[in-house]
Formats: structure tokens, sequence, C-alpha cells
């Protein structure tokens, strides 16, 4: 997935899935906690991103799944679009993110992100210098 989309949090706490995402993302996808560093946003995955997650997930032993990645889970929600393709979250979902109305939406590579858009502005800026691009490439080989 790449991109980056803008969309507002309806009254009923259902966001719009832009047209580009729709195919990738699929009829069924999942929303959970995301995290950037100490800036924190929600991930969706695909369904066969999310079933991959479980499948990791349950072939860890019990001391590590003791830990946060259990939030994961815990906090996820399965999201089925409707005719308009929008999906509702919790409510806990759009607090952990600060979430109150303007979202981005954002493709990284197999899933997507969903971001307050003033938080998204702040961390774009931050992380858009010359510097830490030509990082970005050199870790990717380029």
């Amino acid at each position: 997935m790449i991109g980056k989309y803008t969309a507002k949090v309806d009254e009923k706490g259902r966001l719009f899935v832009p047209a580009k995402l729709r195919g990738e993302l699929g009829e069924t996808f999942y929303v959970t906690v995301g995290f950037h560093g100490n800036r924190r946003c929600l991930t969706a995955y695909t369904q066969e991103s999310w079933d991959q997650l479980n499948e990791r997930y349950n072939a860890m032993t019990l001391a590590q799944k003791s830990g946060p990645i259990g939030f994961i889970f815990n906090n996820a929600v399965e999201c089925v679009p409707d005719r308009q393709f929008r999906f509702l979250l919790s409510a806990n979902l759009f607090q952990y993110a600060g979430i109150s109305r303007d979202v981005v939406i954002v493709g990284q590579a197999g899933q997507a992100e969903i971001w307050d858009a003033a938080a998204y502005a702040d961390y774009e800026q931050e992380m858009l210098t010359p510097e830490n691009l030509m990082a970005s490439l050199e870790a990717i080989g380029l």
C-alpha cells in the first residue's frame, strides 16, 4: 500500500476507505494500536497480514506473549466497510491515537496507518529532513 489520504471521522465514528486503498485492504481488514517511536497511530492489516500476525503470535512462548504484544490483539477491531466504504472504529482506538475528526491514512507497504491529521503533520515535518531520507534510502539498499 502506498499514498497519503485525508479523511474525516463522521458523527457516528466511521471513517471512509479511500478509493485507492479499497482493493488493497479488501472486504475485511483489521485495525489496532500502532506507533512510530513515541507517536501513536492505528495500523490497518489486510486479512492475509492479520492471519500471518496471528500465526506468529500463536507460535510464541507464553513468556513472549505476556508483554505488550497482547494489546495488539486486545484492541483490534474487525472492519467490514458498508456500501459507502465506511468502517466503524471503537472509541478507545480513537482515544489511543488522539484522533478527533481530521485523519490521515498512509500506506506503509503491506499495511495502512491511521493518524490524527495534526499529529501526522508534526511527525512528517520532523521526519522529512535530508538526513532522515538519506538514512532511509541507505537502509533499503539504495
